[in-house]
């Protein structure tokens, strides 16, 4: 692999971690010495650009008996290693991308071991490896329709020699669309906040039948708001950057298992659907509980689990952080603290970093106990989640995808490799958010208590998954 050459040496230069980012290179080279390094111009998007490092090449996959080269193309971002590559898949014209769990339809590439990218143990050749076995598992690409009776997911042969052009995809210049699924005092209210807060050219409220939770519709119908659609069909939720599913259907059985099921069953009918009209759009959940119906909208969307998020512990979060920065530190400090774990008795409140605290005769830097958020979650007791404040949480989380925010927020995410945890459920934990979604930050500090806490919470959901039929 070259790197000495002036333009990637220019570029290379402006890396954080340059040193750490050549040793990477230089072992990536070891495994897959054909993988090519270029200069590109990426489009973010917010459609600003940046000159970064990309690697180009093709990686073998073997699919019914047959080998094949997958075109691919990973973006380094300048703090590369530390966070993970952009990846692409790119094909020539005549295949087309079949989109899945791991692809999205421009080809961007969605992997656990993206989402969880943990340097140094994690690396470009173990993302390798792992695209490598996903995509024999359910193969990315396949032969565009010719009318002669081929089969059109057979994958192609024929990409051994691919030319790979330079720059990143640009983003499309549709509306700023957000969909809310449910009515209610929680619908209405989620409509209102994001109207107020966000930037939004149009927003839907769609009154599903299957929903218990109505009213408020027909207000908004009569005192029609600009921008504001109401409908009762899910296929006006189609194109949208934010669909909010508040939506639940509780029922008369008597065992918490059996009211849950009421609500898998109904997402069963609504998330495929909503997932299929808007296969780009971040689909927060809302609906009770949380954790579970966002670990089940996640299975049945197909989505990538950067795109299926919980609203979790943000209204927590945010509350802490305030009391704790005005009430206990009398606004010194505009200190981050999170509230993560399960939505139930066993969440966990804790710091981010270390607190530095910047005077007129310099910076003092102090480290504050692990014991003074459990101190500011105690003074939140009693002040619950009525639906305005909910709302409002619901308002924040929109606003930084619609406006790339790249804001840090405690929602429900996928948990499995986070601070050990091996099972598949999803937790609040922070997780920066943007227009590409979510990316999850590493793990966090905490005691002896709250680490049990977080895996009795590990266990009692993955325990209870197993009883819901998805």
């Amino acid at each position: 692999m070259e790197l000495n050459s002036e333009p990637l040496k220019k570029i290379l230069s402006k890396y954080k971690f340059r040193d750490v980012a050549i040793e990477e290179l230089q072992k990536l080279n070891r495994v897959y010495p054909d993988m090519k390094l270029k200069t590109g111009s990426y489009t973010f998007s917010d459609s600003t650009q940046r000159d970064l490092l990309n690697l180009v090449g093709n990686i073998p996959v073997k699919y019914k008996g047959h080998s094949y080269n997958l075109p691919i193309q990973l973006w380094l971002l300048d703090s590369f290693p530390f966070t993970p590559p952009i990846c692409f898949l790119r094909p020539t014209s005549n295949m087309m991308i079949r989109e899945g769990k791991h692809v999205d339809a421009k080809g961007r590439i969605y992997l656990p071991g993206l989402h969880n990218w943990d340097h140094p143990k994690s690396s470009v050749s173990v993302l390798l490896e792992e695209m490598i076995a996903k995509f024999e598992e359910d193969p990315p690409l396949g032969m565009k329709s010719t009318g002669d009776g081929k089969d059109p997911n057979e994958l192609l042969a024929c990409v051994s020699h691919l030319n790979i052009t330079e720059g990143g995809n640009r983003p499309d210049k549709g509306v700023n669309k957000v969909s809310v699924i449910g009515g209610g005092d929680l619908g209405m209210a989620a409509v209102l906040s994001i109207m107020a807060k966000s930037p939004v050219d149009k927003l839907v409220l769609i009154d599903i039948p299957e929903s218990s939770t109505k009213g408020g519709t027909m207000d908004l119908e009569i005192f029609s708001l600009p921008n504001v659609e109401v409908s009762k069909d899910l296929s006006a939720s189609a194109g949208s950057k934010v669909v909010v599913v508040t939506a639940n259907a509780w029922s008369e059985e008597q065992s918490y298992a059996s009211v849950v099921q009421t609500n898998v069953d109904m997402y069963s009918r609504i998330i495929p659907s909503l997932a299929r009209l808007s296969p780009t759009a971040v689909l927060l959940i809302v609906s009770q509980p949380v954790d579970i119906m966002t670990h089940v909208a996640w299975r049945q969307s197909c989505l990538p689990p950067t795109h299926v998020i919980g609203a979790g512990c943000n209204l927590e979060s945010e509350r802490l952080s305030y009391v704790l920065n005005i009430a206990l530190l009398a606004n010194k400090s505009d200190k981050q603290a999170w509230v993560i774990g399960e939505v139930s008795d066993n969440k966990v409140a804790v710091w981010g970093t270390a607190v530095t605290v910047k005077k007129a005769s310099g910076s003092k830097k102090f480290t504050l106990s692990l014991l003074t958020p459990c101190r500011g979650l105690e003074m939140l007791k009693g002040r619950g989640q009525r639906s305005w404040s909910v709302g409002l949480s619901i308002a924040d989380i929109t606003h930084s995808v619609l406006t790339d925010q790249r804001k840090t927020h405690s929602i429900t995410t996928l948990a499995q490799g986070w601070g050990g945890i091996g099972s598949e459920v999803f937790l609040s934990l922070p997780c920066v958010l943007g227009a590409n979604g979510s990316t999850r930050l590493a793990g966090v500090a905490l005691t002896p208590e709250d680490d049990a806490k977080l895996r009795e919470s590990v266990t009692s959901l993955s325990n209870f998954f197993t009883q819901l039929r998805i």
